[in-house]
């Protein structure tokens, strides 16, 4: 069986994710920083919950302890955790603003994985899926046809062009892991106030894909749920 775990599994899509890949056959770990939050979604789910903040080593550390101890290992991680940042004009933001972003969405990710890494390589066909955004693609940003194109978001876009060029590094340096980002497309949750036009089942068809990848599935690829995007 599939041992899967989700940062930031609490709500909108990781929650979503995590009972689309148990309804799949997944046996999902829920990971998230609240800790009342964490267990509800869980015990909703029928999931095994583990307290994780990614912006700190002790907390990863021990969460990835926790599973190892527990569950031996783990097939697939999915780096689901995030946040938006401020919404302050540009010539507002400050460096803590962006420190803020950064080291929940970028330093994050290096945190999380470079914990798990050792519990993926127990598996045969290990993968991480990192949730990116077609927000940090340059050729969609430009696009003024294309929502990503009409966004301002300086510290949210720059933060998730750094994840997927984590990404397609992964991928590079360990041919033994899938490592693959994830766009869920404008999703109504409480990033953007439940205004974009996707449902969160829709946002995680890609993530669902992507996790669910066999052997002989991509890597280093950058997709959204009607294929792959341009960087």
């Amino acid at each position: 069986m599939t041992t899967t775990f989700i940062t930031g599994a609490n709500k909108f899509l990781g929650y979503e994710t995590a009972r689309r890949l148990i309804e799949a056959g997944h046996t999902v770990i829920v990971g998230a920083r609240d800790l009342q939050r964490g267990q509800e979604a869980a015990d909703a789910l029928g999931a095994r919950f583990v307290q994780i903040d990614v912006t700190d080593d002790a907390s990863v550390a021990a969460a990835a302890d926790d599973i190892g101890a527990r569950e031996g290992g783990i097939d697939v991680l999915i780096n689901n955790a995030g946040v938006f940042g401020t919404h302050h004009p540009a010539d507002q933001i400050t460096a803590a603003d962006a420190r803020e972003v950064f080291e929940v969405n970028v330093v994050g990710t290096v945190r999380v994985t470079h914990a798990f890494l050792p519990l993926l390589r127990k598996s045969a066909s290990p993968v991480i899926v990192n949730v990116s955004s077609g927000m940090g693609s340059f050729a969609l940003t430009h696009d003024a046809e294309r929502a990503e194109g009409r966004a301002i978001a300086p510290l949210y876009t720059a933060s998730k062009a750094a994840v997927t060029m984590l990404t397609t590094q992964y991928a590079k340096s360990w041919p033994d892991v899938k490592v693959n980002a994830a766009d869920p497309g404008y999703t109504a949750t409480d990033f953007n106030g439940h205004s974009g036009p996707q449902t969160v089942t829709e946002g995680t068809d890609v993530i669902v894909e992507l996790a669910t990848i066999g052997a002989d599935g991509p890597t280093g690829t950058f997709r959204d749920r009607h294929g792959e995007l341009a960087w």
